[in-house]
């Protein structure tokens, strides 16, 4: 895909997709995934951070229509699920499967009636580093599907975290590429950018490094 100056991409999620961002500057893009891809498109298309700390997906549905929507872009990427999984855990608030599904379908049915827009869903991950974490790896699997069944149902184009992230952390050591299991490193941020460059059909000149 050829991206120009009159695209507006814009990425909406959870902490992963936030990383960091300043809330009162609507250009920030944080330190993470977003910030790499702009570099990366640099003096080409507008790009908008609409992630949000701590976001489960009924979070991110309660502000879609003023935080998406009202935005008009013409890419729009979504990435969120790991805090569904996470507030199971540690807080006690659960968010069966089949309901999660729902709001994720929700969502790209909104984003295809409303907006002229390209669609991407990146799935979500886990990395485990800690024995508790291995228990969430099965609450998180069906999030997976959902997230890949809705956006195959909704031609969005398919960034498989789930996939190369583990693959990675194989390599390099999970920690290496999220120090908590969840929250990626620079280099965990490098490769989710580089994979949604390589999704988006970015020459592989233009995303390697020197």
């Amino acid at each position: 895909m050829k991206f120009t100056e009159t695209d507006r991409l814009l990425f909406a999620g959870d902490s992963i997709t936030d990383s960091s961002r300043d809330r009162d500057d609507p250009a920030s893009l944080g330190k993470g995934y977003v910030r790499e891809i702009a570099d990366r498109l640099r003096g080409g298309p507008e790009v908008i951070n609409k992630g949000l700390n701590g976001n489960r997906i009924y979070d991110l549905e309660a502000r879609w229509t003023t935080d998406v929507l009202a935005l008009r872009p013409t890419v729009l990427t979504v990435k969120i699920g790991i805090n569904d999984t996470w507030r199971t855990f540690d807080r006690g608030l659960p968010s069966p499967a089949g309901k999660f599904r729902a709001a994720y379908t929700r969502l790209l049915a909104s984003a295809r009636q409303n907006l002229p827009a390209e669609l991407y869903v990146i799935t979500p991950f886990l990395l485990p580093v800690e024995p508790e974490q291995d228990e969430w790896v099965a609450d998180l699997a069906p999030r997976i599907e959902a997230a890949i069944d809705v956006a195959t149902e909704f031609g969005a184009r398919l960034v498989r975290a789930d996939l190369f992230m583990p693959r990675a952390a194989a390599e390099h050591g999970a920690a290496a590429l999220a120090p908590d299991g969840v929250h990626p490193s620079p280099l965990g941020h490098r490769l989710l950018a580089e994979a949604w460059l390589a999704a988006a059909g970015v020459p592989v000149t233009e995303i390697s490094r020197p």
